[in-house]
């Protein structure tokens, strides 16, 4: 698809002509992860539908990335923020969203990938539907060499009200798939800064809240598996997950959802307790079973958790011992 039309401009963050806005403003946040980050922009620039410019908010990348960045802004419709360091990509995007001037704003991760007509398919389906003011895209999953991953399970694509969907964890939505207008980007309060964890379900359920979404259905967006990722903090996930709940519990009953709401709460509680039984975190997990037990006779959850926190309560050495026994 080609843009609506021609339009000058300007090459990186130089001087010039003011440039009419783009329809779409990408936001890409970063932090060194060079070897990803190269393809992610790649990907970018290999868009069919080219009415687009692109935000770069740099964490306090090192020396080698941000080179690399230095040498994107002398290209045209390319801008990078220089952010101090605050390890937070929600800093990062909403630095990079008060900067952004597209009709749209499209979300990238440094470690994702798109398909050429990915900007395209997305821009026609919200010139189809203008009443769904955000959308988002099936995905597929890669290696971290880039190579397709076989076998991996389809997972649901929800649209219109999915709310519902979001707080159980039922779309399969990632930050490099979603698009929405820029303007209900600014109703909702662009990103939760306070939340360490799953602030990007935390925009898509307020997203959710103001507007249905509109998806297309082919995987577009390319979301690679490593060992670096922000995520990988299982113990700081299902805090921050809890956390969220908690935002949206309000919201939630309001809709009719409280049972919904509580079985997740109890769910999430009892993965928790798994997790701070792992760490060594004992009272911890007790906390989180006592506060899950509500639904303890319907969420097997609750019943793993219990010999997770009985293993933690053996001393390291005799558990190390038993391993040499079985091996």
């Amino acid at each position: 698809m080609a843009p609506t039309s021609p339009r000058q401009t300007p090459a990186g963050n130089g001087g010039g002509q003011e440039a009419a806005p783009p329809a779409v403003s990408i936001i890409l946040p970063c932090y060194n992860r060079l070897q990803y980050l190269r393809a992610a922009v790649e990907s970018v620039r290999a868009q069919s539908f080219e009415d687009w410019d692109l935000i770069l908010a740099d964490d306090g990348s090192g020396a080698e990335t941000a080179a690399y960045l230095r040498e994107l802004e002398r290209l045209p419709r390319v801008r990078v923020l220089w952010l101090p360091h605050s390890g937070s990509p929600s800093v990062a995007r909403n630095a990079a969203l008060r900067a952004a001037r597209g009709t749209y704003a499209a979300f990238m991760d440094s470690d994702d990938a798109w398909s050429p007509q990915k900007l395209a398919h997305q821009v026609a389906i919200h010139r189809a539907h203008p009443a769904r003011r955000w959308s988002y895209v099936a995905m597929d999953r890669i290696h971290e060499d880039g190579t397709l991953m076989l076998g991996e399970p389809q997972r649901p694509t929800p649209d219109g009200a999915i709310f519902a969907a979001l707080l159980a964890l039922r779309a399969d939505v990632s930050m490099s798939a979603v698009m929405a207008e820029r303007t209900l980007l600014e109703e909702i309060g662009l990103f939760d800064e306070g939340l360490a964890y799953f602030e990007d379900f935390d925009l898509f359920l307020r997203l959710s809240l103001r507007s249905e979404a509109s998806v297309v259905s082919e995987p577009l967006v390319h979301m690679r598996s490593h060992g670096e990722h922000y995520s990988d903090n299982r113990v700081g996930m299902l805090e921050g997950r809890a956390t969220l709940l908690r935002k949206m519990g309000p919201d939630a009953r309001r809709l009719g959802l409280g049972t919904l709401l509580a079985r997740e709460q109890q769910g999430n509680y009892a993965d928790l307790a798994r997790a701070y039984a792992a760490a060594g975190r004992r009272r911890a997990a007790l906390r989180c079973l006592w506060r899950a037990r509500a639904g303890a006779l319907a969420d097997l959850r609750w019943w793993r958790a219990w010999p997770a926190l009985g293993k933690s309560l053996v001393p390291a050495r005799a558990r190390a011992g038993f391993r040499r026994l079985r091996g």
